[in-house]
């Protein structure tokens, strides 16, 4: 089932729509900018509890790992973490005492992590930020269950579209 080099010829409705790349293009934006903002967030709450020895990428990271354990490439293709350095802030998480490491005993190259009690702490103050904007965000954000769940939509579909645009070459 093979779909590498694929063409397919646009709608009518596509070539028809000058609007549409402008759309896709401010979507785009708001996409990267969400990012960055959610790391400033995060690098707010870091400061309000003065943790100043790991920054907010960590932090995240720490909240993705959560209560499991896994190795670094499981968070890589869970979508936990997109950072091409994942090791290296792995490592400083370690060092800095958040993560507890160890190597697999099936394999010798991989490397399990989870978190320590501090990593933990880190990220129940994370969880305690979302819990605030959770409550916060229809009364302050004027932004209903119903229109999160549209937006979440559609950012699933946008994310398979890129997915596939990789995998089959698009």
């Amino acid at each position: 089932m093979g779909m590498t080099n694929v063409k397919r010829e646009p709608d009518v409705q596509e070539q028809d729509d000058p609007g549409r790349k402008q759309a896709y293009l401010e979507a785009l934006t708001y996409v990267e900018r969400l990012h960055r903002r959610l790391l400033d967030v995060i690098k707010d709450e870091l400061d309000r509890i003065d943790c100043t020895e790991i920054n907010s990428v960590q932090a995240l990271l720490l909240f993705n790992i959560g209560d499991s354990e896994m190795t670094a490439g499981e968070l890589r293709t869970r979508g936990h973490y997109l950072g091409s350095n994942v090791s290296y802030n792995l490592k400083k998480l370690v060092e800095a005492g958040y993560i507890h490491h160890q190597r697999s005993r099936s394999d010798r190259r991989s490397v399990r992590v989870r978190l320590t009690d501090k990593g933990r702490a880190i990220c129940a103050a994370i969880d305690e930020v979302y819990k605030k904007h959770c409550g916060m965000l229809a009364s302050v954000g004027d932004i209903s269950v119903e229109e999160l769940r549209q937006t979440n939509a559609t950012l699933f579909k946008l994310e398979r579209f890129w997915t596939d645009q990789i995998r089959y070459r698009l």
